[in-house]
């Protein structure tokens, strides 16, 4: 079986997905890579050698290599991309694909009646309803977007990220979070309007206010970061929250790992959140707005972690401080958290599911799990709890 992934580029939520296909595959997975990284993602910290990666291939530098084992592949999967008419023949060919897809009207779901967005989805999606070319939905409301559209009918599948997963020995986590009375929590984030850490900032002068023992750890830069020092400086929280800037991705699982809550506070423009997966898998307990695509498939509520709705800031500090006062609910949450990555929301499982569609495929047959990669995304309107 060959099996080609093509997307933007390669980063560190898809290299675990993708080692694992070429565990499986060997020379017959292959990754190609459109475009270089944004300056602003090599800030970060998400900067990898491509050219070190034995399976990525840069279209930039090899094209008719890539051509080839796109037209050549037997399952193509396609994510994100700039030139759709690479993939186009491929799609309409017969043989089977799978696109990966964030929201595609994240800002609103009235664009859906634009007839020039109409035109564009149809040629980019709908025309090929009848082809065996399928959806994996990387976030919770995607599968709602393409079904305004009627496209991929009945073939619409939960995805997402795949961040590093990391196994702990018995209580070692604990271990690592530490004993004492002062509660850690931590965000993550680049500091920008749509990930609202302004609600940290309110959060640790009401947490201070009720006399709580805590620790905030503010990981992350961007637009608002001098506006949040500020704030810190103006409530006088100096001394309850620690500013850290950017930090590369190690280290901010190492500040995950010796902290108990994990805050996640982006609203709907959040297509997925793999921070998320990254504090489940590190033992935290997650307080997390549903607005956010992985919240709705990583998280049930007050078993591995806590939601708020609607962005709202009171839910938000209600959750927060049930885990600041129910040490044994947020231990058993951060544990059930952490298992839920290690057992379902992985990169292993997730490759395991998507070579066994393929061989199903084969059979004429899509049988998908009962949860988890690859099983039937349900459609969840944004802005409506699910009954």
């Amino acid at each position: 079986m060959k099996l080609t992934f093509i997307s933007n580029y390669i980063n560190h939520h898809q290299i675990p997905f993708c080692n694992c296909l070429y565990q499986e595959l060997g020379e017959d997975f292959s990754f190609i890579q459109t475009e270089p990284m944004e300056e602003e993602r090599v800030r970060m910290g998400w900067a990898v050698d491509a050219h070190a990666i034995p399976y990525v291939h840069l279209l930039y530098e090899e094209e008719e290599i890539c051509r080839r084992l796109i037209d050549d592949c037997d399952l193509l999967l396609a994510g994100w991309m700039e030139k759709e008419e690479l993939i186009s023949a491929r799609l309409g060919s017969g043989k089977p694909a799978i696109r990966i897809s964030e929201r595609i009207y994240r800002e609103g779901q009235w664009k859906a009646v634009s007839p020039k967005g109409l035109i564009h989805k149809y040629k980019e999606h709908v025309r090929y309803r009848n082809k065996p070319v399928y959806l994996l939905c990387a976030g919770a409301y995607v599968a709602s977007d393409f079904s305004l559209i009627h496209a991929y009918p009945g073939k619409k599948f939960r995805f997402g990220y795949f961040p590093e997963k990391k196994i702990y020995g018995s209580g070692e986590l604990e271990r690592m979070k530490g004993q004492g009375k002062e509660v850690q929590l931590v965000w993550a984030g680049r500091l920008m309007p749509l990930k609202h850490p302004e609600f940290v900032v309110r959060l640790g002068e009401d947490l201070k206010k009720k006399g709580y023992s805590f620790h905030i750890h503010l990981i992350g830069s961007g637009e608002m970061e001098e506006t949040v020092k500020q704030d810190i400086q103006n409530r006088g929280l100096e001394d309850k929250i620690t500013m850290y800037g950017f930090l590369d991705p190690a280290r901010v699982r190492e500040r995950m790992e010796k902290s108990h809550i994990h805050l996640f506070t982006s609203n709907h423009l959040e297509g997925w959140g793999a921070v998320v997966n990254e504090a489940m898998n590190s033992g935290c307990a997650v307080v997390a707005n549903r607005e956010a695509g992985a919240v709705p498939y990583l998280i049930e509520h007050g078993k591995n972690g806590m939601i708020y709705s609607g962005g709202s800031y009171e839910e938000f500090l209600g959750a927060v401080c049930f885990l600041m006062e129910h040490g044994e609910e947020r231990r058993k949450m951060g544990e059930n958290a952490c298992q839920t990555i290690v057992s379902l929301w992985n990169a292993q499982n997730a490759a395991e599911q998507c070579l066994r569609f393929y061989d199903n495929w084969l059979q004429g047959k899509v049988e998908p799990p009962p949860e988890g990669p690859f099983s039937t995304a349900p459609v969840v309107w944004p802005g409506r709890r699910r009954g």
